[in-house]
């Protein structure tokens, strides 16, 4: 509990079990924390078993994607707060108390992984993929600008925390299955005229495993080009009107 509020570590997983227990083990441990849900998204290894044996709940989700398997560990979640993070160790529960300590003056604090001084050796984050990143964000903060006057440096950022308030708002119009879902629901974000700050926090090397979006030239592409086309999709669908924003479907 933090503050008061009971506190959800949410862990999408797709064949993770080399890294699946250290890392629930590390987020178990922070004071703060009264849950966590590991969402099995159809893995063929151990990862849900040694979930389970290193404390987490697992749920599954049969729809293969990223978002998927967040919104399935969103909607599970019992906490009043709720934190995503990766299941492959290149996050640490150290920085969580950085992103709940402002979730009370704010609806969704993002994390960043693009101050270099907090990038450690060995991270699975290139001169190309931090200034990718920069690069989407920056165009996600030009389309905004007007209400909004964000301030965002990275897109593809998955340590971040809401509330299931937030969450409730958001929900009706998150719809991306995969790495997209992480810009998606900035933007959505930014259409109900919510507040959102963004943290850095330390990013390391994969403990295991293999990147899912980010593995070579090809996929980086393939994946921006998605985040892209959520960003200008988002921006230019039906306004919401003023009396909706920020408030959950009735």
């Amino acid at each position: 509990m933090y503050e008061g509020h009971t506190v959800t570590i949410v862990i999408p997983a797709y064949n993770e079990e080399a890294t699946i227990a250290r890392v629930v083990g590390d987020f178990r441990a922070h004071g703060a924390v009264d849950e966590v849900v590991v969402v099995d998204n159809n893995c063929k290894d151990r990862t849900a078993e040694l979930a389970r044996e290193a404390g987490a709940r697992v749920v599954e989700e049969a729809e293969p994607g990223y978002g998927k398997a967040l919104m399935r560990g969103m909607r599970e979640a019992t906490g009043e707060w709720m934190a995503l993070v990766e299941a492959d160790g290149s996050f640490i529960a150290h920085d969580l108390n950085k992103l709940l300590c402002y979730l009370g003056d704010c609806a969704i604090v993002l994390g960043t992984r693009t101050t270099r001084q907090m990038v450690q050796q060995g991270a699975n984050m290139d001169f190309l993929l931090r200034w990718g990143n920069v690069a989407a964000a920056k165009i996600l903060e030009l389309l905004w600008y007007a209400p909004m006057e964000p301030r965002f440096t990275d897109v593809g950022c998955t340590y971040r925390a809401l509330t299931q308030q937030t969450f409730e708002i958001l929900a009706p119009g998150l719809r991306e299955s995969g790495p997209a879902f992480s810009p998606e629901m900035m933007c959505e974000a930014m259409r109900h005229g919510l507040r959102c700050i963004e943290i850095p926090v330390h990013y390391g090397e994969r403990e295991g495993g293999e990147s899912k979006h980010s593995r070579g030239l090809g996929q980086i592409s393939r994946t921006a080009l998605m985040m892209f086309r959520a960003i200008f999709r988002k921006r230019f669908e039906s306004r919401i009107p003023p009396e909706r924003r920020g408030k959950p479907p009735a």
